[in-house]
């Protein structure tokens, strides 16, 4: 991160990954790590600095970079965020800039990742499937993650190409562009938890709702609805759908019901989002979290 400074007001330039704080899909990556999981990267990097910085913070995070293949006519995807702020304001974010490739990758790289993945797909407890569309999930490597009865898929767009996987969790623009309608009521909700669910083949939807909380439904008909447990702390949701999409993961993988799983993913976000930029939490602090919603809620129950 470099500073410009002389008086008020003060221009930031934030840099992901010279700030040591990975973005995108790594993001996920990284918040599953911070939480606890020991896990298995999978993706791509350019032969750069980028690429590079990436994988020595995985690795200092105890990351399994494996999974990370280095494609020579890509550029590890990096995005730079100016912003700025004056005396007595809040932060924020005044532009992005993205470095990144359109094309798909290699057909040779396409299917080292397939390869890779049905190879470690039987020793791990869980798959997260973070898409932001830069081209790593193709055809095959969704397949690949499809044998595995725990996935979860976070993507922006075309959720129906992951048909079969056991949660999805878009957020209220992705569902709204899913479905094709605006979901402005509860009605509307209603009707776009039948429709995804039938797009997907799903065993559960979790649409997040930023400040109206999330929402989850089953093919039963069933939805559950679960508040935002921080609306006045809100300083930037950057990454908080990666957070959530790790935490609620950890929750399945250690037996909780997907009630309780999003319940924790809700709680894991409502600390990231105090932060700014793209953040992690780590179980100390969700535990706190946890217990101080307790105790405000007046339940007497500890967690050790």
């Amino acid at each position: 991160m470099e500073r410009i400074s002389r008086e008020a007001p003060v221009l930031i330039i934030r840099h992901e990954t010279t700030r040591q704080m990975p973005g995108g899909g790594a993001n996920a990556v990284y918040n599953l790590a911070t939480l606890g999981a020991q896990v298995k990267a999978v993706g791509l990097v350019g032969k750069d600095d980028q690429g590079k910085a990436l994988r020595g913070i995985f690795e200092d995070a105890g990351i399994d970079t494996e999974g990370i293949m280095v494609d020579t006519q890509r550029p590890t995807v990096t995005k730079t965020r100016i912003s700025g702020h004056a005396r007595q304001s809040v932060t924020q974010q005044i532009v992005r800039v993205d470095r990144k490739s359109d094309e798909l990758p290699d057909p040779v790289i396409q299917e080292q990742l397939t390869d890779y993945i049905r190879a470690q797909i039987g020793t791990v407890d869980a798959v997260v499937c973070s898409d932001y569309g830069d081209g790593v999930f193709t055809g095959p490597v969704i397949q690949a993650v499809l044998a595995h009865q725990q996935t979860v898929v976070d993507t922006q767009k075309s959720l129906g190409r992951y048909r079969g996987a056991r949660l999805f969790t878009p957020n209220l623009p992705e569902a709204e562009r899913a479905v094709g309608y605006s979901i402005a009521s509860p009605q509307a909700l209603t009707a776009a938890d039948k429709d995804l669910l039938a797009l997907t083949q799903a065993q559960q939807i979790l649409i997040t709702r930023g400040d109206a909380g999330m929402s989850l439904f089953d093919p039963s008909g069933r939805e559950q609805h679960i508040p935002a447990f921080n609306r006045t702390e809100v300083f930037d949701v950057t990454g908080a759908g990666d957070t959530v999409v790790a935490a609620l993961t950890l929750g399945l993988a250690a037996g909780g019901s997907f009630w309780e799983a999003a319940v924790l993913g809700n709680i894991a976000a409502s600390i990231v989002v105090r932060q700014f930029g793209t953040a992690t939490t780590n179980p100390t602090e969700v535990k706190a979290t946890l217990q101080a919603l307790l105790e405000e809620t007046g339940s007497g129950r500890k967690f050790l």
